[in-house]
């Protein structure tokens, strides 16, 4: 394992800031690993953490094939996690909306373009990312749909769904965009959780990276083989909102199979307790994404549903 400074930029009052990388095995850029974008993508940071220490101990065994790289990245705004804001400390613009990237341009599309110029010529870009609202997710690999994408590949992840995502104007501005038309092999692996860390769908992202690099020969490795995915479109998830505004206490979780008219969650008034909405299933299906805070506002997203299939 080779550790390294990937891109820094100098600093008037305080530490550096630095996008450290973790490279294994040598030769053609094989594969790059990105974590955390944001502030609060602690999972992101974990799950990348345990993908390390399995990549360490299988270099140590000699399990990476000949002539193939892996990079991992686990953090690339550590300045923002450090002060526990989602977006860039002082302008709260986000990194994974800069990409390409200008090396001439603000901090973030100079950062952007410091890491895109060092993991554009990769065979396959994996990351790990989160939802721009506050919620659980069900395990799954997301591609957006730019003409390059590869859903067999994705596949082969093991995930329990391949979700399929048509590109709106602000989404060609991502990193998963941008590698997708540099001609990479671009996957979005969403786990459970992001502010909080959820070990069993962390294990469960690292094995299915795994499973990926062994059935793509970079390295050799024999991991529980996962799902069939199911390929869904995003655009076909039921959006399930909240009517209210209110504390929200929800009785479902992700991945949670659940039936039309089923009590999900329940909105009360923070001042005088009295029931505002019971939510319920619009329809039988699988439990995508769930709210998980404990404010709710009106007309928000509370649950996504996956239908079921008929």
């Amino acid at each position: 394992m080779t550790e390294s400074i990937l891109y820094e930029i100098n600093s008037l009052y305080r530490d550096n800031f630095r996008v450290t990388g973790f490279s294994f095995g040598a030769g053609e850029k094989s594969v790059c690993v990105v974590g955390s974008m944001r502030g609060n993508e602690y999972q992101q940071i974990y799950a990348c953490s345990r993908l390390i220490e399995k990549l360490k101990s299988l270099e140590e065994k000699g399990k990476i094939a000949s002539g193939k790289q892996i990079l991992v990245i686990p953090c690339a705004n550590p300045y923002s996690v450090n002060v526990k804001k989602r977006f860039w400390t002082i302008d709260n613009t986000d990194i994974n909306r800069m990409f390409p990237g200008y090396n001439l341009g603000e901090t973030t599309q100079r950062i952007a373009d410091g890491i895109f110029s060092t993991i554009k010529d990769f065979s396959y870009g994996i990351q790990f990312a989160s939802f721009y609202m506050s919620g659980n997710f069900v395990p799954q690999v997301r591609m957006m749909k730019t003409g390059h994408e590869n859903v067999e590949l994705a596949k082969q992840f093991g995930l329990p769904y391949v979700v399929l995502h048509n590109p709106r104007p602000f989404d060609t501005t991502t990193l998963n965009y941008n590698w997708q038309i540099w001609e990479t092999d671009a996957f979005s692996l969403y786990t459970t959780s992001t502010s909080d860390i959820d070990k069993k769908s962390a294990v469960q992202a690292v094995d299915s990276i795994l499973n990926f690099l062994s059935k793509q020969g970079i390295i050799d490795y024999k991991g529980y083989e996962g799902y069939i995915s199911r390929v869904v479109e995003s655009k076909d998830f039921v959006n399930i909102r909240s009517e209210h505004a209110g504390f929200f206490e929800s009785f479902v979780q992700a991945g949670e199979s659940v039936e039309r008219g089923q009590l999900l969650a329940k909105i009360t008034d923070p001042y005088t307790a009295a029931l505002k909405q019971e939510i319920r299933a619009t329809e039988n299906g699988i439990i995508a994404f769930a709210h998980n805070e404990i404010l709710m506002y009106q007309n928000t997203a509370a649950f996504k549903l996956i239908r079921e299939e008929e």
